[in-house]
């Protein structure tokens, strides 16, 4: 059997896409529970001997959301379909159709004693990220059932979820991604029936959750949700790089000093501005940060934009401050005698990535990336130390405010020129997308 089902563009590709983990991380009113039903209905239409396994963090969810839309599905398509209470399933009697098994992740050690064929994990993010992490790693290990269709031998898992901030599923879908996770987002402007039959829903969501968590709620965006992101112009697929350092070329170094947390970012020019390639962190001191420039970077030339705390930082003489030593160790160091304003390294950077002049290569920069997604501002209004994002943070900040300051100061003959914004940058948004046939 090969049911027809009218979706809409992020439905499709997500219906459509070859990867054997999916996230679908929607806004509100985008058709999460949908597209669960949807997919879990076609993985059952595999054979009569699959068997489909759906999860939700209660048993509400479970009974009311999840069991109820593909109840509602199974009879749209005339296929016969009944809930048993005690086995928490749905049992079909139709030719060719599989079976469904529903089970709560509020206590992951009790996933046991069956086998699936795919898995569907809806609502994940409402978890807690180790909980999360718990909850999936037991789906995957049940979900290992081999079914007589011989074009059926992978076993998928997929995940449906409104994002919570920087849980478990931006961990594993974003931060840490591998070729076999793909992540489809799906604004709530995507559902063109919504709009249509109910204009003033995305107005009515605006007006009822405060601002942090419009971009999280309607466009599915992962955003911080404890308080106002430092970074905010940093997007981590409109500021993506695929540079990587050339022989030869000039490097530019923005480093944080702490004693077995330095925190270095190297960052290229291009002509449309400065990228940040790779990252040094967690560098015990700064003789064993010069050791490692000169052993990863022998044949470059090196410009290195320190804390100006270096210049009384002493590492291991005292006569020879940090600043000393990297100057003697042959780098441009250019610092002055004091740091700049916070504040100015924050607009400088946050200037630079929305002027499309600053890029990050998250792949090669995993922890910059990160620290520029997740750095809040503290209650007393400075952005906040204590989740440990601030070292590369600041790191970037004290190039690229030398670099591209916002406030540009009068040129010097050895100041490199500012690198002019592409002609073609264009700031991105989710629009509307019309239906489609699957």
């Amino acid at each position: 059997m090969k049911p027809t089902f009218r979706v809409t563009k992020p439905q499709r590709d997500f219906l459509t896409s070859p990867a054997i983990f999916r996230a679908f991380v929607a806004g509100f009113g985008a058709g999460k529970t949908e597209t669960l039903a949807i997919q879990a209905i076609m993985d059952a239409c595999h054979g009569s001997d699959a068997l489909i396994g759906v999860y939700a963090p209660t048993y509400d969810l479970v009974r009311m959301v999840a069991a109820m839309r593909i109840e509602l599905k199974l009879s749209e398509l005339g296929i016969r379909g009944k809930w048993h209470g005690q086995d928490k399933a749905i049992y079909t009697s139709h030719p060719g159709i599989g079976d469904f098994i529903f089970r709560t992740l509020d206590e992951p050690a009790r996933i046991v004693g069956f086998e699936t064929f795919s898995a569907h994990l809806d609502e994940l993010d409402t978890l807690k990220t180790e909980h999360a992490r718990e909850a999936w790693n037991k789906v995957l290990g049940r979900n290992r059932q081999r079914i007589k269709a011989p074009f059926a031998r992978i076993n998928r898992a997929s995940v449906y979820t409104t994002p919570e901030g920087f849980r478990f599923t931006y961990d594993r879908w974003v931060a840490n991604k591998t070729p076999d996770y793909e992540i489809i987002r799906a604004s709530t402007y995507s559902n063109t029936v919504l709009m249509r039959d109910n204009p003033d829903y995305v107005r009515q969501l605006r007006d009822s959750y405060p601002a942090q968590l419009i971009d999280a709620y309607i466009d599915g965006q992962f955003v911080n949700l404890t308080s106002g992101s430092v970074y905010s112009s940093y997007d981590r697929i409109r500021c993506e790089s695929n540079e990587t350092i050339r022989e030869g070329e000039q490097l530019y170094i923005g480093q944080d000093f702490n004693v077995g947390q330095m925190a270095s970012v190297i960052m290229v020019r291009r002509v449309d501005g400065y990228h940040a390639v790779e990252e040094l962190m967690g560098v015990l001191d700064t003789p064993a940060l010069i050791d490692a420039l000169h052993n990863r970077y022998s044949g470059h030339a090196i410009r290195i934009y320190p804390d100006a705390s270096g210049k009384s930082r002493k590492t291991v003489d005292a006569s020879r401050s940090d600043l000393i030593l990297l100057k003697d160790a042959g780098f441009k160091v250019v610092v002055d005698a004091s740091n700049p304003a916070v504040r100015d390294r924050i607009v400088s950077v946050n200037n630079g990535f929305s002027q499309g002049r600053l890029w990050v290569n998250s792949r090669a920069c995993p922890t910059l990336a990160a620290a520029l997604e997740q750095q809040a501002y503290a209650t007393n209004g400075e952005p906040d130390k204590e989740g440990g994002f601030d070292h590369p943070n600041d790191a970037i900040g004290y190039a690229v405010v030398k670099e591209m300051p916002v406030r540009k100061p009068m040129r010097r003959p050895d100041t490199v020129q500012q690198p002019s914004r592409p002609p073609d940058y264009r700031p991105q948004r989710v629009q509307a997308d019309d239906d489609w046939m699957l």
